[in-house]
């Protein structure tokens, strides 16, 4: 099945991304080279996970710093509209007109611990429109559609609840590396304790 899944990972301009994040990369200061720089490998570390799992990766995105690196890891881009659904439905019907009979997904930019393996299962494990919920059961890290079906994206506070009232069948597997999305410092640290990818791991201050 994987060999028929392509995924949207949205990605936000840095000086936009993760504001909730700010000071983690440089113990408070708050600098904001040290910010957009964290939100750029926590996208890339997420991506290049990805990307070992699917047929393609499309990352939508307007931000020419974020389109520089995807560049030279091989990911492909493309410019969408604002706001995330309208982004993710975008880049959902770019994939779609290359194999209407494929699975498409959308995977959060925020996962630096993404284990390709349990994505890979998360993949496996869907027999049709599926979604992975976060690890507080609320939000949504991936949402699957059914072969050839619509992604039906309807991300924002409380997904989860919408993506199940939308007819999507949860994936609740052993894949903690997916259901971990960082929006907080708290988050980042849960993130680390998994493992972070090595972009972001090369970021945090060494404590102590």
């Amino acid at each position: 099945m994987r060999r028929q899944v392509d995924l949207v990972v949205p990605v936000k301009t840095l000086d936009r991304a993760k504001t909730r994040l700010l000071g983690a990369a440089d113990r408070g200061a708050g600098d904001p080279d040290a910010h957009a720089a964290l939100a750029l490998a926590l996208a890339l570390d997420t991506v290049t996970a990805a990307a070992g799992v699917v047929r393609h990766v499309l990352a939508v995105t307007s931000d020419p710093a974020v389109v520089a690196e995807l560049t030279a890891l091989g990911v492909e881009s493309a410019p969408g509209p604002e706001g995330l659904n309208p982004a993710l439905r975008h880049g959902a019907a770019l994939l779609r007109a290359r194999d209407p009979r494929s699975v498409v997904g959308a995977l959060q930019a925020d996962l630096p611990a993404l284990r390709a393996n349990e994505l890979a299962a998360a993949i496996d494990a869907a027999a049709g429109r599926a979604y992975c919920p976060d690890r507080q059961g609320t939000g949504t890290t991936l949402l699957l559609s059914a072969p050839g079906g619509e992604l039906d994206p309807r991300f924002g506070v409380g997904s989860a609840d919408a993506h199940a009232a939308s007819g999507a069948v949860a994936l609740l597997g052993p894949w903690p590396s997916l259901r971990t999305d960082v929006d907080t410092a708290e988050d980042l640290g849960l993130a680390a304790v998994l493992g972070l990818g090595s972009r972001t791991a090369a970021l945090l201050p060494v404590c102590g």
